[in-house]
């Protein structure tokens, strides 16, 4: 058939009305972005800011296609591909934080922090979500000089040296099966019992350069230029010692950004947005989500990005046959 094309945006004093909205400037929102400008519809992305949690790593080293990046430069790689794409058809709101998402209808509204009101038939939220911090003394001065929150980036950089990765559940222990290719050993802590599958946990725990504590939290963090000891405590007998540690892989739990949605969607107990896993599709029809906001698995850039684009494919199916 014929596909009709849709007029340009319409404007009202802050008030903007478009076929499809992208919330968030990670991998999934960016590629989803230059996606929908290829393929001609009514865009708008909005983000407080471009590249994701992974603006904070050192180095990365599986973003694929580059050999090794920076967090920084990757997220400005991102910003300049969104914007090569502008015009006609996308529109760039960055410095922008929703406030609010609900549906009216057939139409999504939504509003920003500051005061702009946005109209869309279809909305893709991407705004992915925060890493649990470790809150012991010393971890916020040696954040990003020893204490990290990707194992998959960072891990090569600790390349024969003693780590730490904290947390019992399966994002740990696949921490822990990363750093194993690296480090000289890994000593990994679990507040209670393991939470992570058996089958995870037993092929881990394998390794003889491998360490798993249970019961077992941090007290502190010590170091020089960079981390050098964690303090622990038994959790049971309240014994206390410490570790040696240069690298330490916070994996505590990652906190959704969802919180602006006012319409009610199937979530699951952390507040991420459950996805049909074919098409992104979220239980509200009009809404997709894609990347760490989400309950899908593995969350990792290039799986992000793929999720944007899978979502986006059906987006554009999506509208161009519900007119």
């Amino acid at each position: 058939g014929v596909f009709v094309l849709y007029p340009l945006p319409c404007y009202t004093k802050n008030h903007m009305t478009h076929d499809l909205i992208i919330l968030g400037g990670g991998p999934a929102g960016c590629a989803a972005a230059v996606y929908s400008a290829r393929k001609e519809l009514k865009t708008a992305i909005i983000t407080t800011s471009f590249g994701g949690q992974s603006i904070d790593s050192p180095m990365i080293f599986n973003w694929i296609g580059t050999k090794e990046i920076s967090g920084y430069d990757l997220a400005k790689d991102l910003e300049k591909h969104v914007r090569a794409n502008a015009g006609k058809f996308l529109e760039v709101f960055d410095g922008e934080k929703i406030a609010e998402l609900k549906k009216d209808g057939e139409i999504w509204k939504m509003k920003t922090e500051s005061g702009k009101d946005f109209e869309a038939r279809a909305v893709l939220v991407t705004t992915g979500g925060s890493r649990k911090k470790l809150e012991v003394p010393g971890a916020e001065e040696f954040e990003g000089r020893g204490i990290v929150y990707c194992a998959s980036c960072d891990g090569p950089l600790y390349s024969g040296k003693d780590v730490v990765v904290i947390g019992g559940g399966n994002a740990g222990f696949e921490s822990a099966a990363q750093v194993l290719a690296y480090a000289k050993s890994v000593t990994l802590l679990s507040r209670g019992d393991f939470k992570a599958d058996e089958i995870t946990v037993e092929a881990v725990l394998k390794d003889p350069k491998m360490t798993a504590l249970k019961n077992t939290i941090p007290t502190f963090v010590k170091g020089d230029k960079f981390v050098t000891e964690l303090g622990i405590k038994n959790t049971l007998t309240g014994e206390e010692s410490s570790l040696p540690a240069e690298g330490i892989f916070v994996e505590i739990g990652n906190i959704p950004n969802t919180k602006f949605i006012a319409t009610e969607m199937d979530k699951d107990e952390w507040g991420r947005i459950n996805v049909d896993p074919k098409t992104g599709r979220a239980s509200v029809g009009g809404l997709w989500a894609a990347g760490d906001c989400t309950n899908t698995l593995f969350h990792q850039n290039n799986i992000a990005a793929g999720e944007g684009v899978r979502a986006l494919e059906d987006i554009y199916l999506w509208l161009k046959t519900n007119k």
